[in-house]
């Protein structure tokens, strides 16, 4: 039993980590304030932005880590990286020290790696310890990941509402106080081993709580936050943020008392041994046994447990993957050299940098968006908006998991109907400068992007194989610096050409101010045709892989029909 506590004890710590370590998501908060000081034009702000991005570029590094460092190690550099990387950016928008150009782009990517590691942490965690139940636990801890930006608000405003420089310094703390609180379970995370299929089912269940509560927890942020410009509303507010995310802790107490009274009534039972454990019904060890004999082996590379899916009838006698045009079966392990001569890799990689990457880059800009169209005091909610739609976003991307039994699709078509949203909100927004229109566009964006962003990671262990997932997702994600690099430019291009004044900061340095809507609308324009080919990429790749989804699930039909 206490392997039981300690798996779900797991679960909220990455829970946790996810939730207040999501420092790029609030750039925008104080974007404007480093500009100002920096005295620099929108283009060179862009460029900090992509530093921020950059840093995922570097993933590969955390990965690699693995192999040398325990996963905690792993955990508390990556907080004092952003330790680092934050804290001097918020000194220098405080006035007390002064630095160059070069370097804030140098602490911005610092602060962009230490996500990446964050991330990586608690993928490895989500794996190790939910082999059966990955993808729920993946899509559930990450979405908390959305939520960053909305809480940092609401912890801002509890301190001191019109200071907009605190947001550099609780990205800087946070996630340090937060990686210490989460060494207790991490270090006492149990070791894998294989469940029944009854634990399995039970714990999904528990997951559909988990889902139910954190959908709480994102209305809660996204309707009551706009109460925390009063400090004393927002500290009251707070401590309900705080309760809601420490409720999860109850979950392993509730789940070891149900079994201990369950095992005590059934204790005197003939279908209990004198061990006193509860029994499972021989056919589901036998159907377990099945489905890991027919979809892989779980096997333990550089200390990570995974699943390896349909390997070895994918095989030759050397040991190759047999390359075909398209991809015939879900799970087949793609090494990078198969993997970048995969036509459906290049069809995925589109639609991730039409469509999850544009949404990014908005996010980025929302902070000058918002400021061109006279709503700078509203920066703030908008950011929140847009990290709590992402959120949710995010939740939504587990439908294809809890829906699977009642409504099958393919996860590469719930990934293409999710992009739709995008370049209608974009091209509402081309339309119109109206405040209700710009909350309705940066919702729909981020619900758009959020789904994204969740989904891709069960999607490339799906169609490229578990085992090569922590490599290929790394080189899918390099589409957002380069996403960020040239939408985030063009953005800032045409922001800079409709500047209507020119503030002098400092000597040799100008900060532009663009007012109106003839700063973005252009942009507006280009992004939702960017986001148009995005969904087309996305659904011509689900119809490259429906067969591979189809066959997956009329094998999984028959099995279970046998039994």
């Amino acid at each position: 039993m206490m392997y039981y506590w300690r798996k779900w004890m797991i679960v909220v710590a990455v829970t946790w980590i996810q939730a207040l370590t999501g420092t790029n998501l609030d750039f925008s908060s104080y974007s404007s304030h480093l500009k100002e000081v920096l005295g620099i034009s929108q283009v060179q702000l862009n460029y900090l932005s992509v530093a921020s991005d950059l840093g995922k570029a570097l993933g590969w590094c955390s990965g690699l880590s693995l192999l040398y460092l325990p996963l905690w190690g792993i955990m508390l550099m990556s907080a004092f990286i952003g330790f680092f990387g934050y804290a001097l950016q918020w000194l220098l928008i405080r006035g007390t020290i002064s630095l160059p150009y070069v370097l804030v782009f140098f602490l911005c990517l610092l602060g962009g790696c230490s996500i990446c590691w964050f991330n990586t942490v608690c993928l490895v965690l989500c794996i190790r310890n939910f082999q059966a139940n990955r993808a729920l636990a993946l899509s559930l801890t990450i979405s908390f990941n959305g939520l960053t930006a909305a809480l940092y608000t609401l912890i801002a405003n509890a301190i001191n509402p019109r200071d907009d420089t605190l947001y550099l310094f609780l990205n800087a703390l946070v996630p340090l106080l937060t990686s210490v609180a989460a060494l207790v379970p991490i270090l006492r995370q149990p070791p894998p081993q294989p469940e029944p299929a009854s634990v399995v089912r039970r714990d999904s269940l528990i997951f559909g709580c988990l889902y139910v509560l954190a959908f709480v927890t994102g209305l809660y942020l996204l309707f009551l936050n706009f109460l925390s410009s009063n400090i004393l509303r927002a500290r009251i507010l707070l401590v309900g943020a705080i309760v809601l995310l420490v409720i999860p802790l109850c979950l392993p107490g509730i789940a070891y008392a149900r079994d201990l009274a369950r095992r005590n009534i059934n204790f005197f039972s003939p279908s209990v041994g004198y061990s006193g454990l509860i029994s499972v019904e021989p056919e589901e060890f036998e159907l377990e046994k099945e489905l890991v004999e027919r979809d892989g082996n779980v096997t333990n590379v550089s200390g990570m447990t995974e699943i390896s899916h349909g390997v070895g009838d994918k095989e030759g006698c050397s040991g190759k993957v047999i390359e075909k045009d398209t991809l015939m079966e879900l799970g087949e392990e793609h090494p990078v050299h198969l993997l970048v001569r995969r036509g459906d890799f290049w069809l995925y990689y589109a639609t991730y940098f039409c469509g999850g990457t544009v949404g990014l880059v908005y996010s980025n800009n929302l902070g000058q968006i918002s400021q061109s169209l006279g709503y700078s005091s509203q920066t703030a909610s908008l950011v929140t908006l847009y990290s709590s739609c992402s959120f949710f976003g995010r939740l939504l991307s587990a439908a294809p998991d809890f829906l699977r039994d009642k409504v099958y699709f393919p996860r590469t078509g719930w990934l293409a109907i999710a992009i739709v949203p995008a370049p209608i909100a974009l091209f509402l927004l081309a339309m119109s400068g109206k405040e209700a229109v710009l909350r309705i566009g940066t919702a729909l964006i981020g619900v758009s992007s959020g789904f994204v962003f969740s989904a891709a990671v069960s999607i490339t262990s799906e169609l490229f194989g578990a085992n090569s997932a922590g490599v290929n997702h790394n080189i899918l994600i390099t589409n957002i610096p380069i996403g960020s690099l040239l939408y985030g430019l063009l953005a800032a291009v045409v922001y800079d050409s409709n500047g209507g004044s020119s503030t002098t900061v400092s000597l040799l340095q100008e900060a532009t101010l663009c007012i109106g809507r003839k700063c973005y609308w252009q942009t507006f324009m280009l992004w939702g045709c960017f986001s148009m080919l995005g969904l087309v990429s996305g659904f011509w790749l689900f119809l490259r892989t429906r067969p591979a989804y189809d066959r997956i699930e009329r094998d999984r039909n028959r099995t279970q029909f046998s039994f």
